[in-house]
């Protein structure tokens, strides 16, 4: 592929990115939870100081995880995040990363925007936004396991297979010792 068409690939799919999961998820979460709580009769939980406070102990590292998880993707994986349902709009990696952020989960990026979503619905107190995440989380962990995980068995085959046994699907862990090979 040309360097320049791969550039605008990778601007594409960052502009597409950062619309839906940076602006409309947040922006409709926000408001869509707000508009429920309010039909439902549902006021805030908590006091505004700690819902601020647990707010930003959430924002902060799921916004370095989605930082960090993209950089690495370019960097290392010479691609970039923006595929889906079996569409690719920017470059799909050309290599597995398993450095930086990939080392503690498979999926830092899912980790990060869970952990800011999570940061809205706390910060405005809403109910029907943690019923939302309740099932959005779980809706997420099927997508991965049944779009994400084969595609990405076809592309890195018995190497991603390792490392799916050694690394975490979302929640960031220290990673598990690779098996012995007989």
């Amino acid at each position: 592929m040309a360097p320049s068409l791969k550039l605008l690939r990778h601007i594409v799919g960052f502009i597409i990115g950062i619309t839906i999961f940076v602006v409309l998820i947040p922006v409709g979460l926000y408001f869509g939870t707000r508009a429920l709580d309010g039909l439902l009769g549902l006021s805030p939980f908590g006091t505004p100081l700690l819902r601020a406070i647990l707010a930003v102990l959430f924002l902060l590292p799921g916004l370095v995880f989605m930082a960090w998880s993209n950089l690495f993707l370019v960097i290392r994986g010479k691609g970039g995040p923006a595929d889906g349902f079996g569409v690719a709009v920017s470059p799909r990696t050309e290599q597995l990363v398993e450095s930086g952020p990939y080392r503690y989960t498979r999926n830092p990026m899912v980790f990060g925007a869970h952990m800011c979503y999570l940061a809205i619905v706390l910060f405005i107190g809403s109910l029907t936004g943690l019923a939302a995440m309740a099932v959005f989380i779980p809706m997420t962990v099927c997508y991965l396991k049944r779009v994400e995980e084969p595609r990405l068995r076809g592309d890195f085959g018995d190497t991603y297979d390792d490392y799916k046994k050694r690394v975490s699907m979302i929640v960031p862990l220290p990673p598990r010792r690779k098996a012995d090979r007989a």
